[in-house]
């Protein structure tokens, strides 16, 4: 099973990036769970959810607090919640930024994939609405899920131009996160 925590700001599409990713997984053909941990924030306020992803069925309803994969959606969080808390040895830090994890700061026993989400977003969508750029570059660093599954599932979700817009940001991160392995 792998598990994913996900950070971000209300607002950043965090809980939504969870659904479409279990969606995704689902689509593909694996068993799938998404859920988010949020009380009464507001737009801009610190956000979690969770992710996980089975070949089996998933029995476990907790948060995830020993997470295989950490997603971070919005860099300002680094100083104020513990992302990498919990996050196994060989996990993945995907964090949005067009910085390296040297100059963010960032080490230990994990591997950090930076990907310019907030950038990517504002070019394509014209918002800094990070989610389906991160779920792209999540595919690309992963494997978990299918490129072609997250394109489904981002249709899905968003129709017409919208839903096209969020795909051509979810290739961008996939292509860019693949050109760097």
């Amino acid at each position: 099973m792998i598990q994913i925590r996900l950070h971000g700001r209300g607002g950043q599409g965090t809980v939504t990036a969870a659904e479409l990713l279990a969606s995704a997984a689902f689509d593909d053909g694996r068993e799938a769970q998404a859920f988010p941990a949020f009380g009464v924030e507001r737009r801009g306020a610190p956000v979690q959810a969770f992710c996980r992803i089975s070949e089996e069925p998933i029995r476990t309803r907790s948060q995830v607090y020993a997470p295989d994969i950490v997603i971070v959606q919005d860099t300002t969080l680094l100083g104020v919640v513990d992302v990498i808390a919990g996050l196994k040895p060989g996990g993945i830090l995907l964090i949005n930024s067009e910085r390296s994890a040297g100059e963010l700061g960032i080490n230990g026993d994990f591997r950090v994939v930076a990907v310019p989400a907030t950038k990517i977003a504002l070019e394509i969508l014209g918002r800094p609405i990070t989610n389906t750029a991160i779920m792209g570059a999540f595919a690309a660093a992963t494997g978990a899920i299918s490129l072609e599954a997250i394109e489904r599932n981002i249709k899905g979700r968003f129709r017409g131009e919208l839903g096209e817009k969020n795909v051509a940001c979810a290739k961008r991160a996939y292509e860019m996160v693949k050109g760097r392995q």
